[in-house]
């Protein structure tokens, strides 16, 4: 544990930081994952692509990914959901 006042401070909002990425990277995943299971089950809409997508571009907002890898996960979910519907 640190001793100085300001390695102190650095370690709470480093956890309170770290608390609020994994929650939104876990919301992420659990909105990416239940896509998936609709393309799966053959009920995937656009709709819900649109909610997946937000929720990706949601987590590259607050640099929780890189947008990069945001837009490459948004594409290669279109990509499954246009692949699906064929």
């Amino acid at each position: 544990m640190p001793n100085i006042k300001s390695a102190i401070k650095r370690v709470k909002v480093s956890e309170t930081k770290n608390l609020r990425n994994r929650m939104i990277k876990s919301a992420m995943r659990t909105t990416v994952k239940k896509f998936e299971t609709a393309v799966v089950a053959g009920t995937a809409d656009a709709q819900l692509l649109a909610a997946t997508s937000g929720a990706v571009d949601k987590a590259a907002t607050k640099g929780v990914i890189h947008k990069n890898a945001a837009n490459r996960k948004k594409a290669r979910l279109a990509k499954r959901l246009a692949k699906a519907a064929q």
